[in-house]
């Protein structure tokens, strides 16, 4: 089972930067989370793990509320890691 990473691009108003954060956060699977500001250029990066949760967050959400409160649009990239071998498996079709 090899790992590979993933990357998605979403591009969001500084209003709603904070909830698609936490949004994609919530999903549990992020590997690492850069936003940039209109003109490319990367404002924050956010390196996460599994295990972070909850308070440990606080910090970071408080950071990025304050950038939401600059900026009128960015993007978002998000880096995901993936199992290959699991993937592939889902898009199998069953054959009994």
């Amino acid at each position: 089972m090899t790992k590979k990473t993933t990357k998605e691009e979403f591009k969001v108003s500084g209003d709603a930067l904070l909830g698609k954060v936490k949004e994609i956060i919530n999903e549990g699977n992020v590997r690492r989370i850069i936003i940039k500001n209109k003109d490319g250029k990367q404002l924050i990066e956010l390196p996460l793990t599994i295990g972070v949760v909850g308070a440990v967050l606080a910090p970071v959400l408080a950071a990025v509320g304050a950038i939401a409160a600059l900026v009128t649009e960015c993007s978002i990239i998000v880096e995901r890691e993936v199992e290959e071998s699991t993937s592939d498996a889902k898009q199998t079709p069953s054959s009994k």
